[in-house]
């Protein structure tokens, strides 16, 4: 499955160049809004019905009882130390280089947020490093999964209700959807207010 995701990816993004550069074909607000809006409501009632066809979803649910919430809230304490180990080996401002941690993969709101907060340079490594982190999560899931079937969620942070829940399930198992799934909404949920506290600390 990997190879095909990242064949559309890149497909996906020699159709976007050749569409800015040659042909103007497709409005880029179509693109970034509508249909990729479009996708994301799909995606998620693909899924929904997966889970409503799965009869031992209550159940599975009710044997993880908190450790679905507790579980993203260990991901964010790692994602924010590893933020503050980086900053001080690379000798970068630590506060920004946890609000970058505490994108947690959501790189089209880490990306803005942080540049408007610490500045372009650290907005531009915000985008970036949120963007690698979803990327790698998709490409090294064969091997994350090896080690063990949470790695993967932990790995993809946000990303986990959307953009890589499904080679999650497809690497980790079907009973992994409503871990993944509320991985990634909680991530979600507290990414801009984290990002928020940590600036308002400096």
């Amino acid at each position: 499955m990997i190879k095909y995701v990242l064949a559309a990816l890149a497909l996906g993004a020699a159709a976007g160049y050749l569409n800015n550069n040659f042909l103007n074909a497709i409005p880029n607000a179509l693109v970034s809004d509508q249909l990729f809006n479009l996708s994301l409501i799909v995606l998620l009632f693909v899924f929904g019905v997966s889970f409503g066809l799965d009869k031992d979803a209550m159940d599975k649910m009710k044997r993880t009882g908190l450790k679905i919430l507790a579980f993203p809230l260990f991901v964010a304490l790692g994602s924010l130390s590893a933020g503050l180990v980086g900053g001080l080996i690379l000798r970068i401002n630590v506060a920004g280089a946890m609000a970058i941690s505490a994108g947690y993969g959501w790189y089209t709101l880490s990306g803005p947020l942080i540049g408007q907060l610490f500045g372009a340079e650290l907005g531009t490594l915000g985008f970036a490093a949120n963007f690698l982190r979803e990327l790698l999560t998709i490409t090294a899931i064969p091997l994350m999964v090896k080690l063990d079937k949470y790695a993967p969620v932990a790995s993809g942070g946000a990303t986990t209700m959307d953009t890589t829940l499904p080679v999650i399930m497809r690497y980790c198992g079907d009973d992994m959807l409503i871990a993944a799934f509320s991985n990634g909404l909680i991530l979600t949920l507290i990414a801009p207010f984290t990002i928020i506290a940590i600036a308002s600390l400096i």
